[in-house]
């Protein structure tokens, strides 16, 4: 594996399950490729292809990939300007993400995604074999109606006596009702079967599924916070699975206690309503979140809880302006990624306090 040197402090099998998760994302780097192969403007996946790279860049070099960090910190950049030029002629960005899948695949030791192109055959095929069914059994109800006729044959005697002909002259209709639904006040013959038929197709299961009374399941979602109801020692919030983990392991084996979070919105959330218990739990949080990024984060637990958590960021962006900007806006400190797991269980001691 070019450029890989296995930290010392990943645990045995660690470094496996990273690979084995970077797997799927090159089949989703190569789908995206060929996205941009096929229409170089498509916002969608030059966002998609944005925010894969920007994962990759912070994570990589955290399981010993440093050239893979460095290759993937490169693409994101470049992806950022097709963002911000979608009609730039100049670049072919269908091969040059190809090109950065395959370069990646290589780097990690892993095989090059080919694109799926038999995926959609097997869409085309049963999709028209079913209306077939469908319509045959709905044409054979009206095939039933032609016995009409012989009845009509036995309408020529009643108008002989006209003005008396009323009895007879129902008989055609009693023919034609039957075939339409039960009718008003009808002979108590014919509607007999007729009214059979209506009440075998069961309208009442609809009534069945408004048992949205489960609605009460809710609550089950916010009770992931503290574990053996003792206040968090340390709450981050990454949405990078395979840092995520690492860092996981890392607090697992120091003995703190943790609560983690993917996702930005839902963490403030949870955030907002946690019971501290009179303590000032340490906060990393990833600047790039979805759904909600850390700078918004902080903004709003400095106004509802001002003072309740010690704010840490995490982030690749480990400019001296991004920084200073993080440390004006009120965090403790600036964790730069890739993170070494050594160096950043190093500092929570001394944030922590032990």
């Amino acid at each position: 594996m070019t450029g890989h040197a296995t930290p010392p402090e990943l645990p045995p099998g660690l470094l496996e399950e990273y690979l084995a998760g970077m797997r799927p994302v090159l089949v989703a780097l190569a789908g995206l490729a060929e996205r941009l192969a096929a229409t170089r403007n498509d916002l969608a996946a030059l966002e998609a292809l944005r925010r894969e790279t920007h994962k990759i860049h912070g994570s990589a070099g955290s399981f010993g990939f440093i050239e893979v960090s460095r290759l993937a910190a490169g693409m994101e950049a470049t992806v950022k300007d097709w963002i911000s030029w979608p009609g730039d002629p100049e670049v072919d960005r269908g091969s040059l993400t190809r090109w950065f899948v395959a370069r990646l695949a290589e780097m990690l030791g892993l095989e090059v995604p080919r694109p799926a192109a038999a995926a959609p055959r097997p869409r085309v095929g049963p999709a028209p074999r079913p209306p077939q069914a469908t319509t045959r059994p709905t044409q054979q109800p009206q095939r039933n109606p032609p016995p009409t006729p012989a009845r009509a044959r036995a309408a020529p005697p009643p108008p002989r006596p006209q003005p008396k002909a009323e009895p007879p002259a129902g008989s055609p209709a009693k023919a034609d009702l039957p075939w339409i639904l039960p009718p008003n006040a009808a002979p108590a013959e014919p509607p007999a079967p007729a009214i059979e038929h209506p009440p075998s197709p069961p309208p009442k299961p609809p009534p069945a599924p408004p048992k949205p009374a489960p609605a009460s399941s809710p609550p089950l979602a916010v009770a992931p916070p503290a574990p053996a109801g003792e206040a968090p020692e340390i709450v981050f919030v990454e949405d990078d699975a395979a840092l995520a983990e690492l860092l996981a392991y890392g607090l697992n084996s120091r003995g703190y206690r943790f609560v983690a979070y993917r996702n930005g919105r839902e963490a403030l959330q949870e955030l907002l309503a946690l019971d501290v218990r009179g303590t000032h739990p340490l906060l990393l949080l990833d600047v790039d979140l979805p759904a909600l990024d850390g700078y918004s984060i902080l903004d709003a637990l400095q106004r509802a809880r001002p003072g309740t958590y010690r704010v840490v960021f995490t982030t690749v962006h480990g400019t001296e302006e991004e920084q200073l900007r993080g440390l004006e806006a009120g965090a403790l400190d600036y964790l730069v990624k890739p993170i070494s797991l050594r160096v950043a269980l190093e500092k929570i001691k001394r944030w922590v306090g032990r």
